[in-house]
């Protein structure tokens, strides 16, 4: 009101008994707190008046001012300069502000439904001015007791709290010293609340109910947005800092973030999304920018189909063992346990994970049905909603193969980050089981992304001394390949799981499984090629054997691509190459009978001409002879090419002809060594009447 009216302290008398008044009326804000019987005093609102008096918003006093009163009142600026002065200088001096702000209680039960000015209000807004730092007062302590006192639904300051609070730590203030910043949380601390994270139900209606696991689960979602929005602005201003600023700069390790329930947290905000709307979006960024590993696309359509019934059976590792030990012999106990864990919340589960886990490699045996196989499946997709990193642990410990020249030690989390390749380190029987095949391509998807992620965020903490020679693009180059190279080893590793074996003809069914095995490979391969199409490039440069394109070019719908990088294929100096870019031209051909695949075979075909006359005669046969079926195939696709590769085989002809009468040697079967290569009457046949 005498902001409002300022008129009512013109006189001198009336401006010193106002100035009393307001004196009077911060010492006894307890009293009228209680009186009122409302969590928002008067003493809040008087210390957000003076912190806007202090950072001279005086927009945001008049709108203050007009909530508080009910009522739209004009109020000029320049009449409230003699308030300005009292409250600044008379009342509440800077000093005295921080020093009373961090001594206010917390707000206890604190959510959206609380009206009126809060603590957190005045904490705000000290933060933002960072008048925290500029007197040294600290307030992490204070922030942190608020964050486990907040209950749902979410009040709407809280995450703007965190982001302030964050700000002032790892942002030094341009008018400050560098070494003014408020100090981060500690591990302990924060671990503290994230102890007992997976002993909360994960249904939504209980998550509705105000009680203490509630608000142990709002406030690790907070800490948790604490921890990834700290560990954003900590690498997005890397570079910014000395070398001497970044060694004092906290980081929090990959280890303890592993340890963290992030994804499961996330769910439980997805799934209560009118108590953490303000919070989920947030979140999600940062999971996907700094965990890609845990916001898989496959993850997240599977969480929509799994059941979320609760089941009241009690688990207990004996009957797990009996159930699952018996999968071979007696698949129909083991089929009924596998329904009932099914039916389990995936938080119940989890404390039985390694015990279902060692089960795993048992789901291999031929006995076990196909039936089985999948509801294990289902089952360690419902576990990995849970802790999906040490859930991965336990599937490569268990899968790993046991017949191996490498030392056989433990994999952990660190581990699998430094070589994701060991994923596919596991037993030969996996490449032949659709399903197990499934969950070790979901890890080693995971673990290529937590690998690339580890690498950047290596080289973003460690950024090029100016002192070495080396450059930031070099770094970034050094980078970029290795994590190319990783990637296209584990994609031939996959291709070459599709060559048909020995054991796959002699053994029944196997042809049918090996068929299952390389629709899976395809379909991953199709993703990859999307997601980094350089990767197709690196893949064909590299090579795979050629028996294998009849498969990939129509089992990989994005294929297609591999016409743009055929002319540089062909142009390299391996035979080797070029004969398997004329092959994958072929196939292509067949697959793709597009303008464009047309001109890249008609490219083709002028290369082999060219070749014909600078290659030497061992060489010719080299060439020429694996590339005779391709040519077929390139006629059947485009018949207009016909008569270019009747010209190329008649040039290649009468290369021959001149080369053996040259050497006094004109014999029809003889005019090259082709025929001593070949090593069969039916292909020499066909030489012969193509040569003709």
């Amino acid at each position: 009101m005498l902001i409002a009216c300022p008129s009512l302290i013109a006189v001198q008398e009336h401006e010193h008994k106002c100035i009393e008044w307001v004196q009077w009326l911060v010492h006894e804000e307890a009293y009228f707190e209680s009186a009122s019987g409302v969590t928002a005093s008067f003493g809040e609102m008087l210390l957000l008046m003076a912190i806007h008096f202090h950072s001279n918003q005086l927009s945001a006093i008049c709108e203050l001012v007009c909530s508080t009163l009910g009522m739209k009142v004009p109020i000029r600026h320049n009449n409230m300069t003699r308030m300005k002065q009292i409250f600044t200088q008379e009342i509440f001096t800077e000093q005295v502000v921080t020093s009373h702000a961090v001594k206010v209680p917390v707000t206890v039960n604190l959510n959206a439904n609380i009206p009126g000015f809060l603590p957190i209000h005045c904490i705000h807004q000290l933060l933002k001015s960072r008048a925290f730092t500029k007197h040294k007062v600290p307030i992490k302590d204070w922030i942190y007791r608020q964050i486990c006192s907040s209950t749902p639904p979410l009040h709407p300051l809280l995450p703007a709290l965190v982001e302030v609070y964050v700000n002032s730590i790892l942002v030094p203030s341009a008018k400050a010293p560098t070494e003014n910043t408020n100090q981060p949380m500690d591990v302990e601390e924060i671990s503290r609340v994230f102890r007992h994270s997976l002993a909360q139900g994960s249904d939504v209606k209980r998550s509705q109910e105000p009680d203490r696991n509630v608000a142990s689960l709002t406030a690790q979602l907070l800490l948790l947005y604490y921890l990834l929005h700290y560990e954003d602005v900590r690498l997005n201003n890397m570079q910014n800092l000395t070398l001497t600023a970044r060694e004092k700069v906290k980081s929090y390790s990959t280890e303890f973030l592993s340890e963290l329930p992030i994804k499961y947290l996330l769910q439980q905000a997805q799934k209560n999304q009118q108590s953490y709307a303000g919070l989920f979006s947030p979140l999600l960024r940062l999971l996907a920018t700094h965990f890609p590993h845990l916001s898989l696309v496959d993850d997240w359509l599977e969480e929509d189909v799994i059941s979320t019934a609760e089941s009241t059976i009690t688990l207990n590792g004996s009957s797990i063992v009996f159930g699952l030990g018996a999968m071979s012999m007696c698949p129909s106990r083991a089929g009924r346990l596998l329904k009932r864990l099914l039916e389990t919340p995936p938080t119940q589960l989890w404390p039985h994970a390694p015990t279902i886990i060692q089960f795993f490699r048992a789901t291999l045996d031929s006995n076990v049905p196909r039936y089985i196989q999948e509801l294990y499946k289902r089952l360690w997709l419902k576990l990995n909603t849970v802790l999906p990193r040490s859930l991965w642990v336990m599937t490569i410990n268990a899968m790993m193969h046991e017949n191996t020249a490498l030392p056989m030690n433990a994999i952990t989390q660190e581990s699998i980050v430094l070589d994701p390749l060991q994923v596919l380190r596991c037993d030969i029987r996996s490449f032949r089981c659709a399903g197990v095949l499934g969950v070790l391509l979901r890890v080693l998807q995971a673990s290529l992304a937590a690998s690339r992620n580890q690498l950047s965020r290596h080289h973003t903490d460690h950024p090029a001394d100016k002192n070495t020679n080396i450059t930031e693009t070099d770094k970034e180059e050094l980078k970029t390949a290795l994590v190319a190279a990783q990637e296209c080893c584990a994609l031939e590793i996959l291709l070459e799981a599709c060559l048909e074996t020995e054991e796959d003809r002699n053994n029944p069914g196997q042809l049918w499984a090996l068929r299952e095995v390389r629709c899976i490979i395809c379909s991953y391969l199709h993703q990859v090629f999307i997601a980094e199409p350089s990767l197709a490039k690196l893949l064909h440069f590299q090579g795979y054997p050629r028996e294998l394109l009849p498969i990939t070019v129509p089992g990989i719908p994005s294929m297609h691509i591999c016409l743009d990088f055929i002319p540089e294929l062909l142009s390299q100096p391996s035979l080797d190459k070029q004969i398997f870019a004329v092959d994958l031209v072929s196939h292509l051909a067949l697959q793709y009978a597009l303008p464009k695949s047309m001109s890249v075979a008609r490219l083709a075909i002028n290369t082999l001409s060219t070749l014909v006359t600078v290659l030497s005669s061992e060489n010719r046969t080299e060439l020429f002879m694996p590339t005779l079926p391709a040519l077929v195939r390139i006629c059947e696709a485009f018949p207009p090419l016909v008569d270019d590769v009747v010209s190329l085989l008649t040039q290649v002809g009468r290369v021959c002809i001149s080369e053996a009468t040259s050497f006094g040697n004109y014999r029809f079967a003889n005019l090259t060594n082709w025929t001593a290569k070949v090593g069969n009457k039916k292909s020499n046949k066909f030489l012969d009447n193509d040569c003709l």
